[in-house]
């Protein structure tokens, strides 16, 4: 395994980006890798402080390094918007090789300080840092004054790298977690993200940013599930994104939908089916299918041979 860094600074030397994939278990973590050999792409393996809970930090651990000694793509695991010190410390010393504090709740001087404490440990451990400056929420409909309270300033996130020395800061331009992220017409403020690029030369990353398929929202919707008003962010501005300087872009909601859809038309035509593996592994290639699509997409398929 490397470095979020490390992934991430090759992809911004070259222009493309990195799609960062959250898992839960074992058949995401399966899809992504095969997605990895056959796409010949690097891949962040992310783990949110729910995942632990769900699945156990020693688990999801062993499973992500077992898997990246298996491949000769560069491969990271990294830790998902981690809201403590403590889970980042349990993280680092499990052996994850970059760590996210997600101190944006906070005030920018709490914020610094947090994610400077986070850096220190980090460094003593050979892992990279992620951080968070703003606040992601569709803001589509807000006005001037209510953008600039809740997206990232680019000013501030100069002073927010100096001083703290994180390696990668992820910037708040008008994305949100989740598959309804816009109520109107997706529109992200890309003004604002040239404007971080131009103050800064933090590597950059793009959370919120699943374009929730209308393939895999349809499939879903067929066989019971409810998704009306589902919208994600459109594949062109993800491009544009990665124009900008953006080099990691954080994938979860795509592979939820993904894995939904496929579970729920095995057991809908399936009825007599009761093997797990045959009803998880439809989804597992769903799943794989999303990931490689996203390589291609973020121009990172190909890079690591």
């Amino acid at each position: 395994m490397v470095t979020n860094r490390e992934i991430m600074s090759v992809a911004a030397a070259e222009g493309y980006a990195v799609g960062a994939f959250n898992i839960n278990h074992l058949e995401t973590l399966l899809a992504v890798v095969e997605a990895v050999v056959e796409e010949r792409s690097p891949a962040i393996v992310s783990v949110t402080p729910s995942a632990i809970k769900y699945a156990g930090l020693e688990y999801l651990a062993a499973m992500v390094k077992v898997a990246a000694g298996k491949v000769s793509q560069p491969v990271s695991l990294h830790l998902d918007h981690g809201k403590d010190v403590d889970v980042v410390i349990r993280c680092l010393d499990a052996g994850f090789t970059s760590v996210m504090i997600d101190a944006s709740n906070l005030s920018f001087e709490e914020n610094v300080e947090m994610t400077s404490r986070v850096v220190e440990l980090a460094r003593e451990k050979g892992a990279s840092v992620e951080a968070e400056l703003g606040k992601l929420a569709g803001v589509e409909e807000s006005s001037v004054e209510e953008k600039d309270a809740v997206l990232t300033d680019p000013v501030a996130a100069k002073k927010f790298v100096e001083q703290t020395g994180v390696d990668a800061l992820a910037v708040a331009i008008g994305t949100s977690h989740g598959a309804y992220k816009f109520k109107g017409v997706p529109k992200l403020d890309f003004d604002r993200l040239g404007r971080i690029r131009e103050k800064t030369d933090v590597l950059l990353v793009l959370h919120g940013a699943s374009s929730v398929p209308a393939w895999i929202v349809e499939k879903a919707t067929k066989y019971g599930a409810e998704l009306s008003g589902a919208r994600g962010i459109p594949e062109e501005h993800i491009k544009r994104a990665t124009s900008l300087g953006v080099s990691k872009i954080n994938i979860d909601t795509d592979l939820r939908l993904a894995f939904t859809g496929a579970v729920r038309e095995v057991l809908a035509t399936s009825r007599s089916q009761y093997d797990p593996r045959k009803i998880v592994g439809p989804a597992k290639d769903a799943m794989k299918m999303v990931v490689k699509g996203k390589m291609r997409l973020f121009g990172s398929a190909g890079k690591a041979t």
